[in-house]
């Protein structure tokens, strides 16, 4: 296919934001042990790297190899993040933890565009015709949805709305 090196770029776009993401909700995991929001994490981040063993697969399959500079970049701005302020030198704070969710709910949106990006590619090219991406875009909906009423909560703890 004459746009392999175009897809190749976008998958490995992908895979180095999956690598961000999978940082992004350990983070927010650990921050947040126990109540529904830990409880949630801990399902969100399992998907996540489910969701990244199917985009290597797909990577395999098309024959984009993995961009270890991409990938390596994408840690380093996620580590880079976490030295934002958030109104407090040390710690945890509400912000934290909405600026946490929202960064989520990106990487959601995101990972949502991929799924239907990549279905209507598999419409033309049979190498992406085994994958679920029906499959995939619902549950990264639903994902949003879980999210969204998360981000809800944390704003009215954050600014007291």
């Amino acid at each position: 296919m004459g746009s392999d090196r175009l897809l190749h770029i976008y998958l490995n776009d992908h895979f180095a934001a999956a690598v961000a993401g999978r940082e992004l909700a350990a983070r927010c995991r650990s921050s947040n042990r126990g109540g529904d929001l830990g409880t949630f994490l801990l399902r969100f981040e399992a998907e996540v790297v489910e969701d990244r063993a199917t985009l290597q697969a797909i990577m395999e399959r098309v024959g984009a190899r993995r961009d270890p500079v991409k990938q390596g970049l994408a840690w380093v701005v996620e580590k880079i993040a976490r030295l934002k302020l958030n109104g407090r030198i040390t710690g945890y704070s509400d912000l934290s933890r909405l600026e946490e969710i929202e960064g989520l709910c990106l990487g959601v949106e995101g990972k949502l565009s991929l799924w239907r990006s990549l279905g209507s590619v598999a419409r033309m090219d049979a190498r992406l015709s085994e994958f679920p991406f029906d499959r995939l875009e619902r549950r990264a909906t639903a994902q949003r949805e879980a999210l969204e009423a998360f981000r809800l909560e944390a704003t009215a703890r954050a600014f007291g709305a």
